[in-house]
């Protein structure tokens, strides 16, 4: 048989074993180790003793977002108020007035002076319209020039306006209070969001990752336009949609169909649907906020805010019928519930949805499960679900999640190894562009659980380098249905793999590590130069 590329030279940790070898025709791997020799190659590529890893999967980012925002004026190394007041200020200088400005990555657990306010924003960008939004995605500060465009007596249910003691908007606007921006801001135009995946795959190719879910595209506060799909699509036609993708569908988008055909898209199309470069994943459904941004559900008041528990995005009995109509319609579905209380309330809608129409390997999942009690462990474990935690989140926004809990709840915080040892398949992710997404970066915060200020947050809670390098290999490839064609170096499946300059595996190597190339269907797509 003659192949078109052998790789060697190499150590390939495949995920089931160690080989020195590896085949590709036709984008697949075909044979590994000794039964590489003898085979007839168009070309042999010496790795130089390199170490070879599956390609990482992101199994929960925010692509088209992150690309985007490579256009903001970036506020993530702000360390105070002021200093945010003065990057949009800088902007402003050079951005003709009426023209918005849009900042992203500002953290108030990190700045000296808190939130950015209206009328500072006035101040730093006199006669222009501006955004901040919060890194979390799920707060918006916004000046007065826009906050007088805004129709601030209809507050979509889920967010509020935040206002100061004399009942004036401070500019602050969280979760669905969001929403009120879209006369303004929405849609997104399909050549922007394509520009903005172009982008994204260039950076995600560079680290390594080859394949990424979307978390919530054609609707509710994540997606940028009504036609999304439509753009990755045209990013894949023209070759620039450079990672396979998997998009999530957001629960707004999803309808009753007609003649009896469930509750989906129109003409029925549903988790699954598309091939091995683009395909509909879950239906993403929010139901409550942000753990630093102290909006999501919880069962008790966050620490020293005693009045405060969060709230819902949307009202809980809706929480559960949504579940119900998409998971007997035959979706995955894929809901982000961050608080302790809203961790309850979907399993409850799960366990009800799966007792009323009982179904095998649904993998229904939770994206970040955050807050997670004990006992609600071993029910999300029981009913077969997938918990989606962001490792990374531990070290960037860390210290801000512990403040928010109180030292009580700390042990529940973004559960990794409990996960594994309740007999769970642990995917792992970035949630891009909320931190930095680098799967190098996320294997040593998933080993280290370490704060920006150097405490372990739930030193229980860490894992092995192996375990993690597994998590961001085969356990992302599972959550989306997709380990029959990625998360492993195996015959038959794709030949997607990052070439690193060090092992992974090794805890000593997690800060030196670099990629060195990327590969997608057994083509070079990125070389370090």
């Amino acid at each position: 048989m003659r192949v078109d590329t052998v790789y060697e030279n190499a150590r390939f940790l495949t995920g089931t074993k160690e080989s020195v070898a590896l085949a590709v025709l036709n984008g697949r791997i075909v044979a590994l180790d000794d039964d590489t020799a003898a085979l007839s190659a168009k070309r042999r590529v010496d790795l130089g003793g390199s170490v070879v890893v599956p390609g990482f999967h992101d199994a929960h980012n925010h692509m088209a977002w992150f690309g985007m925002a490579l256009d903001d004026v970036a506020l993530s190394d702000c360390r105070s108020v002021d200093e945010v007041y003065d990057a949009v200020a800088r902007r402003a200088a050079e951005t003709p007035s009426g023209e918005w400005i849009i900042g992203s990555g500002y953290d108030q657990n990190k700045l000296v002076g808190g939130h950015p306010t209206r009328q500072g924003l006035d101040r730093a960008a006199p006669g222009h319209l501006v955004r901040l939004k919060h890194t979390s995605g799920h707060m918006t500060v916004v000046n007065s020039a826009v906050l007088e465009r805004l129709d601030l007596e209809n507050v979509p249910v889920g967010g509020d306006v935040v206002r100061d003691e004399d009942g004036s908007p401070t500019g602050l606007l969280r979760e669905q209070a969001q929403l009120l921006l879209r006369p303004l801001t929405y849609p997104t135009p399909v050549e922007r969001v394509v520009r903005g995946l172009d982008r994204a795959s260039e950076r995600y190719l560079a680290e390594g990752i080859t394949s990424v879910q979307e978390a919530g595209i054609g609707g509710g506060l994540v997606g940028e336009t009504p036609t999304e799909l439509a753009a990755y699509q045209v990013a894949r036609d023209r070759g620039v949609l450079r990672v396979r993708s998997t998009v999530m569908v957001a629960a707004s988008v999803l309808h009753d169909l007609d003649a009896g055909a469930g509750f989906g898209l129109d003409l029925g199309m549903r988790t699954g649907f598309g091939d091995e470069w683009l395909r509909l994943g879950a239906m993403k459904l929010f139901a409550d906020g942000s753990l630093i941004g102290r909006t999501c559900a919880m069962h008790e008041p966050f620490a020293g805010e005693p009045d405060n528990v969060g709230y819902f995005q949307v009202p809980e009995d809706e929480i559960a019928r949504t579940i119900a109509a998409a998971h007997r319609a035959g979706w995955q579905i894929a809901t982000h519930a961050i608080g302790d209380r809203a961790i309850t309330v979907v399993l409850d809608a799960y366990e009800a949805a799966l007792k009323s129409d009982p179904r095998p390997d649904h993998r229904h999942r939770i994206e970040h499960c955050a807050v997670l009690r004990p006992e609600e462990l071993k029910r999300l474990a029981s009913l077969g679900l997938i918990a989606s935690p962001q490792g990374r989140f531990v070290n960037e926004i860390g210290d801000g999640m512990r403040a928010a809990l109180g030292p009580e709840r700390e042990p529940w915080c973004y559960r990794l190894k409990s996960l594994l040892d309740a007999g769970c398949v642990l995917p792992a992710s970035s949630d891009r562009p909320v931190v930095q997404g680098s799967p190098l970066l996320a294997l040593a915060d998933m080993v280290r659980r370490k704060t920006a200020s150097g405490v372990v947050l739930g030193p229980e809670e860490r894992l092995t380098p192996a375990e993690a390098l597994r998590a961001y290999t085969y356990g992302s490839a599972y959550a989306a249905f997709a380990e029959k064609d990625l998360g492993t170096l195996e015959v038959g499946k794709l030949a997607d793999f990052a070439v690193l300059s060090a092992d992974p595996t090794d805890e000593s190597t997690l800060d030196s590590i670099q990629v060195v190339a990327t590969a997608v269907g057994g083509d070079l797509v990125y070389e370090r130069s």
